[in-house]
């Protein structure tokens, strides 16, 4: 693979921009059967608790047009688990390994954050803020730029210094901006764009939701569009803050989009469950398609949709001339 693909985010150095979504790739065995985690960017966990949860009853998945919804209540192995089965087997497999942390009150957070302060091959923090607080009638931390604040304020006091932490951000708010900026604010280095979207399906043959959660997070293609909109306008705010663009990422042309819209990474999620090996594939087309444009570095495509028309970047491959026929 190219070096054209290497990229950074805040702190954190990568081979090349794409990872696996968190809840996508279960512990990493199951998506190592299939192709080699390590050749990936990072890998992203599960979201992980104190304690373990085995999540909704069924059924807690539905497909929909071009999407999927789930409800599966954040099932987790507990914090204790993870550090003694499932970090120790990814660490062995070289995969540079981000860890999603979620909780259900700020304090939560932040005892995960301690747990994983002196664990080594932890590259990142993934702060999951959709997650309802209850202290707060059990409304999302997400849904508030305090709340959403509080948690990756909790995340960074307690981390590792100099550990990147990241906050995964949900598109169902009035303003995503706001959000971003209370993040960044409260010590995030960078931010997930974006959590599945809430929506809801009803099952004609039973005449009642299709989900035992009632409504669920709605993934895949259908939300592209919306998350590409979300980098967008984050990316236009905070230009320095590394993205990881979320949503539908299902081919390199896919990537290349939240890319132009200002990400520096992608994570591929819901097209894991029909392609399991969709991540290195999605990687070799994303080289490609950056070659076709004569984009010498990643870096030359991030937020390039913001530049004015006509702007050619400074490490674009000059075109070769035609030879002339003998």
């Amino acid at each position: 693979m190219s070096d054209r693909l290497r990229t950074t985010l805040g702190p954190l150095e990568l081979p090349n921009p794409v990872l696996t979504a968190s809840g996508c790739g279960g512990t990493g065995r199951e998506l190592a059967q299939f192709s080699d985690l390590a050749r990936l960017g990072a890998f992203v966990t599960t979201s992980v608790m104190p304690q373990a949860r085995a999540g909704r009853p069924t059924p807690r998945v539905a497909e929909t047009p071009s999407g999927l919804l789930t409800a599966t209540g954040l099932p987790s192995p507990g914090v204790e688990t993870f550090l003694e089965r499932d970090l120790p087997w990814l660490i062995e497999q070289g995969v540079r390994t981000i860890v999603s942390v979620a909780g259900n009150s700020v304090e939560e957070y932040g005892d995960i954050a301690s747990r994983l302060r002196n664990v080594p091959g932890v590259a990142a923090i993934e702060v999951n803020v959709a997650c309802p607080n209850v202290e707060d009638r059990g409304r999302m931390f997400g849904w508030h730029p305090t709340a959403a604040a509080s948690v990756v304020r909790a995340v960074r006091a307690y981390a590792r210094p100099g550990l990147p932490v990241f906050a995964k951000l949900a598109p169902d708010v009035t303003d995503i901006v706001t959000i971003a900026l209370a993040c960044v604010d409260a010590g995030a280095d960078g931010l997930t764009l974006i959590n599945a979207m809430e929506g809801m399906a009803i099952d004609t043959g039973t005449l009642r939701p299709a989900l035992t959660g009632v409504s669920g997070g709605l993934s895949g293609p259908a939300i592209r569009p919306v998350a590409v909109r979300c980098v967008y306008q984050v990316h236009a705010a905070l230009p320095s803050t590394p993205i990881i663009g979320v949503g539908g990422v299902a081919s390199g042309l896919d990537a290349l989009e939240f890319i132009l819209a200002g990400a520096s990474a992608v994570a591929v999620g819901t097209a894991l469950f029909h392609d399991p090996a969709a991540g290195p594939r999605v990687l070799r087309e994303l080289d490609e398609a950056l070659g076709a444009r004569r984009l010498g570095r990643l870096a030359d495509a991030v937020g390039l949709a913001h530049k004015p028309a006509g702007y050619v970047p400074p490490q674009v491959r000059p075109q070769e001339p035609e030879k002339e026929p003998q």
